[in-house]
């Protein structure tokens, strides 16, 4: 993937977490320079992020720090493989105690 196709993708990816998570009443979320921020209820943060060296998108939760490359037409954490929708739900329901639904 070359970066222009990589910050397509990012950019896509963003938007579709940014409006999933506008439509919880219980979180925040502000997308500013490639950086998303969900604020939760108990003022935790939970920040997703691009970085462009690497052709990844990186989480950063309080349950860790995970990475995620573009794999066979999805971002896959570069360790245990889990899809990067599946895994910020459960880091959201984790964190936040809120389902997210992905549009």
């Amino acid at each position: 993937m070359n970066e222009t196709d990589f910050h397509r993708a990012v950019d896509a990816t963003l938007a579709r977490i940014e409006a999933a998570v506008e439509s919880s009443d219980a979180l925040d979320v502000d997308l500013e320079a490639g950086i998303l921020t969900v604020t939760c209820p108990d003022g935790s943060r939970i920040i997703v992020n691009r970085q462009t060296p690497n052709r990844e998108i990186w989480v950063a939760a309080r349950s860790g720090g995970f990475h995620f490359a573009w794999r066979d037409g999805e971002w896959r954490d570069t360790r245990s493989g889990d899809e990067l929708f599946a895994s910020l739900a459960r880091v959201i329901a984790s964190q936040a105690g809120v389902q997210a639904r992905w549009k």
